[in-house]
């Protein structure tokens, strides 16, 4: 199949910006006097140093064990709190220069966009490895599957595999018995022939019943919580002897019914600051509320909320590899400040707040096999962190104090 070309376009253009940038010499900058927490298994440095060249770590550590280059600029962080950027492991980017920079402004420094995703969205991850980046990354799923036949499964799979995309995504779910259900010798195909183009799928479900399927078959990321039942030994042995992920997505959950009246970060400066009010002035409406509060379908997703929470800390307690996601980007689910919400909603479920980040960060970046580059602050990785005015460890609500982000050593606009 050949690109379109649209494609086409939009990747030359992006070759002429990386062009640009290597002709650029990027500053060694050195941050310093900071609490360190590097998204390892090792305890948080007290005034730790971090030094950046060509938007890397070349070196992380106390003070005293760490050489600053000379000429290097310094940026002191002195009471501060620094964390890994955080990673979205199911998002979604609609407009990238508009998306990229909200989700950054937030400390999102990367997200896992799964559907939907055509030209700009491909660009913007053939643009991102440069050291002059200062918003958020993208990795790209392009169409969500939807085939009908097995013989569609394998075509539209080459098709997604020909625009190389990093992940293939499908949907085994009926919306509450609304909608018909990828058959199983469907997605079974799907997941056949990407494994044999070397690609992994990523599969929406909701009920306990379809996870067991999808992972008999072979699935490689799960995007959503079991939100149906309560999960099962079975389910928690094939997560765990394959090494799979599961996101639990909980914001999603909450987006479904919570604008049954006004929710309280509506007043939240935080939210405000990047928020659509176009959007938020019409979730304010009485008449939208109202019907929200009046729908069974918002009712049901509620309760499912309590099982996917419930769920959430089953799996973690039994050692399955939790990556924090929200399914944010659709219309009511905002970028950027959701999955703050997230990170609480994670430890209300009874998760600790080291567990919480864990997911946010180095998890997450392992469970999408990109954990060489991004989601520790460690050396060889990209300089990618958020510098906070209070430890998060204390109280995982401090992540949304946050005084500054960066992306490859460069301060985020916000």
């Amino acid at each position: 199949m050949r690109l379109p070309i649209f494609f086409v376009s939009a990747l030359a253009t992006v070759g002429l910006v990386i062009s640009l940038s290597a002709q650029q010499p990027a500053p060694v900058r050195a941050f310093t006097g900071a609490r360190l927490i590097d998204g390892t298994d090792r305890a948080p440095i007290t005034n730790a140093t971090i030094v950046v060249r060509d938007g890397r770590v070349v070196a992380v550590g106390p003070a005293a064990t760490v050489t600053v280059p000379a000429g290097a600029e310094p940026i002191a962080l002195t009471g501060k709190t620094v964390i890994p950027g955080l990673i979205n492991a199911h998002g979604h980017v609609n407009v990238p220069d508009r998306d990229l920079k909200t989700y950054a402004a937030y400390g999102v420094t990367t997200v896992f966009s799964l559907g939907g995703e055509v030209a700009p969205h491909f660009a913007a991850r053939e643009s991102q490895n440069t050291a002059a980046l200062n918003r958020a990354r993208i990795f790209v799923a392009g169409p969500v599957l939807a085939p009908n036949t097995p013989a569609e499964a394998r075509q539209q799979v080459a098709e997604a595999h020909e625009l190389k995309v990093d992940t293939i995504k499908i949907r085994v779910d009926d919306n509450l018995g609304t909608t018909p259900k990828m058959p199983p010798d469907v997605y079974r195909a799907v997941i056949d022939e990407a494994h044999k183009r070397g690609l992994r799928v990523a599969v929406h479900i909701f009920y306990l019943a379809d996870a067991k399927g999808v992972l008999d078959a072979g699935a490689d990321f799960i995007a959503h919580s079991v939100r149906d039942a309560a999960i099962s030994p079975e389910v928690i042995g094939l997560l765990k002897s394959r090494g799979i992920c599961l996101c639990p997505t909980l914001m999603r959950e909450v987006s479904t019914f919570v604008y049954e009246s006004t929710p309280a970060f509506f007043s939240d400066p935080l939210f405000l600051a990047h928020a659509d009010m176009t959007q938020v002035n019409q979730l304010k409406q009485p008449a939208a509320q109202a019907s929200m509060k009046q729908s069974a379908t918002a009712q049901r997703y509620k309760a499912a909320l309590d099982v996917a929470s419930r769920n959430l800390k089953t799996l973690s307690d039994a050692g399955v590899t939790i990556a924090m996601g929200t399914d944010t980007g659709p219309a009511a689910r905002f970028q950027g400040y959701f999955e703050l919400e997230e990170l609480e909603l994670m430890a209300k479920a009874g998760l600790s707040p080291r567990q919480v980040l864990m997911a946010a960060t180095r998890d997450a970046a392992r469970c999408w096999k990109v954990d060489k580059d991004l989601g520790t602050v460690e050396p060889g990785k990209w300089a990618d962190f958020v510098v906070l005015d209070a430890d998060p460890l204390a109280n995982l609500a401090n992540t949304k104090r946050i005084n500054a982000v960066y992306i490859a050593g460069n301060r985020v606009p916000r």
